[in-house]
C-alpha cells in the first residue's frame, strides 16, 4: 500500500481525467467499498434494476461447473455470487480485499480478506472462478489473468462480469445519462455520493474486448469468449483452462 494515507472515501471526489492509478488506486478502492458495503446489496438493486441478478445467474451458467465443483467468488462483495454458485450446487469461497464487504458477507460460504492478485491457494488447485464487476477496479489485470491461470486446474472455467459499454449509439447516450448522471445522485441519496460518482466513470479502466482476451488467452484461457449483455450494458468473458 501507498505509504500516505488515501483520502477519506466520505470526501474523496472522482474525475475520469484525474482516476486513481498504482497503489493510489488499491487503498482508494478498499476504502470505498469499505464504507459502501453496508446499503452495497439495496443500492445495487435499486441501480441495476435487478438485471444484477440476472447477470449473475448467466455468468454461472455459463461456468458450466459440476455440481460440487470448487469456485473461488473473487472481489466477492457482500456474497450474491456465493449465493447463487451454492444454490447451483457449487462449492463457493469468499474472496474480497474490503473488511466491510466481508463483514457483510450473509452468503455462509468460508471468507478470506485477501489481495486478489495474490490469491492464498496453492497451484491448480480449484476448480473454477467467478468474478462480479470488478475488473476495472484491479491494479494489473494481466497479473489477475495470471494469477486465474496458476490456481485453476487445467480444464477449470472461469466467468467474469464487469460493466461495458453499448455498442448501439442511441443504447449508448441512454447509458452514459444513467450511470453519469443519475446514478450519482441515486448513490448520494442513499449511500456515498462519491462512490457512486467514481464507480460509473471507471468503465474508463478497462481496455476493449480484444485487448481483454488477449490476455485471457496469454494467460492460458485459450478458448477465451467474450459477450454482451444486455445490449452492451455488461459484459462477461468465460474460458477454460488449457
Amino acid at each position: 500500500m501507498s505509504s500516505q494515507p488515501a483520502p477519506d472515501a466520505s470526501t474523496r471526489r472522482w474525475d475520469t481525467d484525474d482516476l486513481p492509478e498504482g497503489e493510489e488506486k488499491v487503498a482508494a478502492v478498499r476504502d470505498m467499498f469499505d464504507a459502501i458495503a453496508p446499503k452495497y446489496d439495496r443500492l445495487n438493486r435499486i441501480i441495476s434494476l435487478r438485471l444484477d441478478v440476472r447477470w449473475r445467474k448467466r455468468a454461472i451458467r455459463d461456468l458450466a461447473l459440476p455440481a460440487g465443483s470448487s469456485v473461488l467468488d473473487l472481489a466477492s462483495g457482500t456474497g450474491d455470487m456465493c449465493i447463487d454458485l451454492a444454490e447451483s450446487g457449487l462449492r463457493p469461497f469468499s474472496m474480497d480485499l474490503s473488511f466491510g464487504m466481508l463483514t457483510a458477507d450473509r452468503s455462509g460460504a468460508p471468507r478470506v480478506q485477501t489481495d486478489i492478485l495474490r490469491l492464498p491457494v496453492p497451484d491448480g488447485s480449484v476448480d473454477g472462478v467467478t468474478c462480479g464487476f470488478a475488473l476495472r477496479n484491479l491494479l494489473d489485470l494481466g497479473d489477475f489473468f495470471e494469477e486465474l491461470g496458476r490456481v485453476i486446474r487445467p480444464g477449470g472455467r472461469i466467468a467474469l462480469l464487469d460493466v461495458s459499454t453499448p455498442p448501439n449509439r442511441v443504447l449508448r447516450f441512454g447509458n452514459d445519462i444513467y450511470f453519469g448522471k443519475i446514478v450519482p445522485k441515486i448513490g448520494a441519496a442513499l449511500s456515498d455520493g462519491a462512490a457512486y460518482s467514481y464507480l460509473p466513470k471507471s468503465v474508463a479502466y478497462l481496455p476493449d474486448p480484444d485487448e481483454l482476451l488477449a490476455m485471457l488467452r496469454s494467460a492460458g484461457f485459450g478458448d477465451a469468449t467474450h459477450r454482451q449483455l444486455s445490449g452492451g450494458l455488461t459484459q462477461l468473458m468465460v474460458g477454460t483452462r488449457d
